[in-house]
């Protein structure tokens, strides 16, 4: 939802009526209006006596008077206090170097100079970023840019605030501005739309997530609002059709309640399609009521009343008042077969819940007398204790690379339950060494296995919400150096991680450089990497020493993978063949990527978009293979390919847009103790990885009841192929699991030819 700014009211000669404006302000009466009109008569001097810095400017006839203004209305409505609008009226003006700190601290105090200053630390960096361009030191920028926010939204939230109305208002003045549309929808995009969520903040979540749609990806956005315009009459029509049949029967049981319909966004839609592979069609939220209550039992009265009325969709009803998300919000939502076979979401929650829906951090704002000391309840102190965490993570861990990652994805949550019927909530991607280590240090260090619902399952295995989750501990500490193996997968958390590695530091030096060896060779003799210069690679990876290397690996502060990479990178330069990935063989050319669409596991293919549905980048799509035509490319939704699909099944084929990584065939070796299911289980774990099999030789040895397999897989990277092959060394009875020298792959492929020819 894009909201429409508002003019500020003017005067005869074009200029802004302050007392007017101060006057529609909606403010509560502990704030003065005498002294915004001050703060706001500062402003317009400030513009008068300076002329802006065309640089600066966010587009033709503004100025720092009416962006300041504008940035005060939003935080009017989020009930930001005196002080926190007197330093958005004059934050733009000082930014712009029209006025100085020192005149504010001595006109309006400390306070609010101080809050001027906090929002500047940001600013300061987004302009460095800007001034570097989208490729020096992007990821670095931006992790300083959220390491500044933290640490002065630690400080004082209203200075997070403050930043969020400017950045609401620099996406909004940028249509016309298209020189700048980019970098500051993807910084709102990236950042600040987060934030907002985080802060419970949806007034302002929403209309930065829709902007900053708008601008990155046009088309889509422009699809979908034509779809929902298109039936918006009818839609509206349904609504009240709902609401009238919902009010009474809510009425006859003695609820009151207030109804609304809800305005579904733009971002949030396409979001979904994304997540779950669907069509706008299938969307059920696209029809939404909002159903507000009194009480707390009052929302659970009225879910019975709808469930009554209507048939309720399986799996899709979320209790967020039992278990509320990460950022605070609670409601109950449920979809159900409403009037007319239609689908339909029912949101309900109490009154409060709704200010705090809207509001966020900021419905907790309360004033004592004139000194408008801040009373810090429930949910504010939540938040702000988050913000200090990650900080604390960010201080254990010193991973620059993670800190974004956790801000970013903090949103998404797991909950499961100890076997005690205890409720933890993890990161989304979280395994079971991440709930042992979460529920104490000693937990994690002593644990050997896990039960996920009474089932043994492997530490990497990742939990669900509503899973029950037990940890198999032995007698003593003794962590396992490959849990820190990125390409794993046995840890999410960077702050697992951290104690993991803090458990290795504290044993003996020679004790990981023992270990850090033994893990290295055993990784370069997996991958046939041979002939090395292990001083070169240590160098290349910062380290003085070689053995300095297999200590940091042994900690854990160097992965197996940096190390591997590091060594590849060095024998590319020195203008040798690439031992794991070499070129594409003859009989798989390079591929040609005029196609948009790329066709898995069998080449490239001619492909052409179908008439019929025109999808567009980002929608789920399937193939048809034509005949003389190739492969037309359709939505998954499209009714034609639905047909299709059940006329002609062995026609249809798996597509995926393009820009794919080029893949390389490398040979694999598999030895393992035969048993039943063993191939079975092999070709699973390589459909799951996504690898597609190029050949496949199996010779099995009844004397020694063990089975050799020869498989060529295409590989992306160096890093998939050292995760493949520890994958495959995890399933059962599998003694090794290595790359095979080209060399001895010939020859193989020799002596099989010989025998098949005798």
């Amino acid at each position: 939802m894009v909201k429409v700014r508002e003019e500020h009211p003017e005067k005869a000669d074009g200029s802004v009526d302050l007392e007017r404006w101060v006057r529609r302000l909606p403010v509560p009466e502990s704030v003065s209006r005498g002294t915004l009109l001050r703060a706001a008569g500062v402003a317009r001097a400030a513009d008068e006596r300076v002329k802006s810095d065309p640089e600066l400017s966010w587009g033709a006839g503004s100025s720092c008077l009416r962006t300041g203004l504008e940035m005060a209305e939003i935080l009017a409505d989020l009930h930001v206090d005196q002080d926190g609008l007197v330093a958005t009226i004059l934050y733009r003006t000082v930014r712009e170097g029209k006025l100085t700190i020192a005149i504010v601290t001595d006109q309006f105090g400390p306070a609010i100079a101080k809050l001027i200053e906090g929002v500047l630390k940001m600013a300061a960096i987004s302009r460095v970023k800007s001034e570097r361009g989208p490729v020096l030191g992007q990821a670095e920028d931006q992790n300083d840019t959220v390491r500044k926010m933290l640490v002065a939204l630690v400080d004082d939230v209203r200075v997070a605030l403050i930043k969020l109305a400017e950045r609401t208002c620099a996406i909004r003045s940028v249509k016309d501005a298209p020189e700048k549309r980019y970098r500051i929808a993807r910084e709102v995009a990236d950042i600040y739309a987060p934030l907002a969520h985080r802060l419970g903040i949806g007034h302002i979540k929403w209309e930065l997530e829709d902007l900053s749609f708008r601008y990155l990806h046009a088309d889509s956005y422009k699809k979908i609002a034509k779809l929902l315009d298109e039936k918006r009459l009818d839609r509206q029509g349904y609504i009240d059709q709902v609401i009238n049949e919902l009010r009474e029967s809510l009425t006859r049981v003695g609820i009151r309640t207030e109804f609304s319909g809800r305005a579904k966004h733009i971002y949030s839609i396409w979001r979904k399609m994304q997540r779950k592979g669907i069509g706008f069609s299938q969307v059920y939220d696209i029809r939404a009521v909002r159903v507000l209550v009194p009480e707390v039992r009052d929302c659970y009265a009225a879910l019975g009343i709808v469930h009554g009325l209507w048939r309720n969709v399986p799996n899709e009803f979320d209790d967020y008042i039992a278990n509320p998300k990460e950022n605070g919000y609670r409601s109950l939502h449920t979809a159900v077969i409403g009037p007319e076979g239609k689908v339909l979401e029912v949101q309900i929650r109490t009154f409060d819940m709704h200010e705090e829906a809207e509001f966020g951090v900021c419905a907790h704002w309360r004033y004592k007398g004139a000194d408008s000391e801040r009373k810090r309840v429930g949910s504010y102190e939540e938040k702000i204790a988050w913000l200090r965490q990650v900080l604390e993570w960010h201080e254990e861990t010193g991973a620059d690379a993670d800190l974004t990652e956790q801000f970013t994805r903090a949103q998404d949550r797991v909950y499961v339950f100890t076997p005690d019927g205890h409720v933890v909530n993890l990161a989304q991607g979280s395994t079971p060494l991440d709930f042992a280590y979460h529920i104490h240090t000693e937990v994690g260090h002593r644990c050997r296995g896990a039960k996920v619902n009474g089932r043994i399952v492997p530490l990497a295995y990742v939990l669900q919400t509503g899973e029950q989750v037990e940890i198999l501990t032995g007698k003593e500490n003794a962590p396992r150096r490959d849990w820190l193996q990125p390409n794993l997968a046995y840890l999410k958390s960077s702050r697992t991680r951290a104690k993991v590695q803090a458990w290795f530091r504290q044993q003996a030096r020679e004790d990981n450089i023992l270990a850090g060896r033994n893990l290295l060779e055993k990784e370069f003799k997996r991958l046939a990497l041979t002939s090395l210069d292990y001083k070169a690679v240590a160098e290349r990876v910062r380290c003085a020493t070689v053995e300095d290397m297999y200590a940091a690996v042994g900690v854990g502060s160097i992965s197996a993978s940096q190390a591997i990479n590091a060594a590849q990178a060095l024998l590319t330069r020195d203008g040798q063949v690439d031992p794991v990935l070499p070129h594409l063989i003859r009989k798989r050319a390079t591929k040609e990527s005029n196609s948009a669409v790329h066709i898995r596991g069998v080449g490239n293919l001619l492909t052409h978009i179908a008439g019929c549905c025109k999808p567009v980048p980002g929608e789920a799509i399937v193939g048809y293979i034509t005949l003389g035509r190739g492969v037309s490319v359709h939505r998954q939704d499209c009714s034609k390919i639905l047909q299709l699909q059940y006329a002609e099944p062995e026609r249809i084929i798996e597509v995926s847009w393009g820009d794919e990584q080029n893949t390389y065939p490398v040979e694999v070796e598999v030895i393992a103790h035969d048993r039943q299911g063993l191939l079975r289980d092999i070709t699973q774990l390589l459909a799951a990885e996504r690898t597609n099999v190029l050949a496949l030789n199996t010779l099995s040895d009844i004397e020694n009841n063990t089975a050799k397999m020869r498989l060529t897989v295409e590989i992306t990277s160096l890093d998939a192929l050292g995760g493949l092959l520890a994958r495959l060394s995890g399933l059962r009875n599998i003694i090794s699991a290595s790359r095979v020298h080209e060399g001895e792959g010939r020859a193989a492929r020799r002596d099989a030819g010989e025998k098949n020819e005798h």
